[in-house]
């Protein structure tokens, strides 16, 4: 004679939340005949326990209800990443500052910045050539939390202008003798935009890539 499964067999029956209608029609219909099976061949002297089949009834519910809300939330998403898509592509010529660490000697791609998560009262940029050799270290003095911006004029500390070249900036920063975190940012001009797996991403000159949500200030 047939027992009584327990709850965990049955919620085997449902595993993760389906994709589609078809799907969830399925496993109620599984789940009905079971639990039909098990009333017609219960024990007389055990017979089917109430609060058993309350939960079994529960598990089914739940698992409804997640698929309605991965449902919604796929919705939104996309919904947002068009959204997000539609944004990005205004800023397709537009200069970004983003995380990154290269600067250069001329007009446009002078500009450095930096993020603080604390006040410093005390910030250096030390810009070295593709050789890795000290070029000019700015002193910036005292700076505030959040973004910082700086432009570099180009020349070495000698005064001498220096020659085109690839340039890469390091931030150090210090509160009381003790140093602090900061993220480097660098500026680059948005060619295209693209979806990825990891949502929206600006194409920038260069070949690099960053997410819309990188984006600290827009030129």
């Amino acid at each position: 004679m047939s027992t009584v499964q327990d709850a965990s067999t049955v919620g085997s029956l449902f595993g993760a939340a389906q994709s589609s209608k078809s799907a969830t029609a399925d496993t109620q219909d599984r789940f009905l005949s079971l639990l039909v099976a098990q009333m017609k061949n219960q024990d007389p002297l055990n017979p089917l326990d109430n609060a058993q089949v309350t939960s079994q009834m529960a598990q089914l519910s739940t698992v409804e209800g997640i698929e309605n809300m991965n449902k919604s939330l796929e919705a939104l998403a996309s919904s947002m990443g068009a959204s997000q898509m539609s944004q990005a592509a205004n800023l397709i010529g537009h200069a970004v500052l983003v995380p990154g660490n290269a600067v250069g000697p001329g007009q446009i791609e002078n500009l450095m910045g930096f993020e603080l998560t604390r006040p410093a009262d005390k910030v250096t940029l030390d810009i070295r050539d593709a050789g890795g050799n000290l070029v000019r270290s700015l002193d910036l003095g005292p700076r505030d939390t959040g973004v910082n911006v700086v432009a570099w004029d180009g020349l070495t500390a000698s005064g001498a202008a220096a020659p085109a070249g690839a340039y890469s900036f390091k931030v150090n920063a210090v509160q009381g003798g003790q140093a602090q975190s900061s993220i480097a940012l660098n500026l680059g001009r948005v060619n295209s935009v693209s979806q990825s797996g990891e949502g929206v991403q600006l194409n920038l000159a260069g070949n690099g890539s960053v997410g819309y949500a990188d984006i600290r200030e827009i030129f």
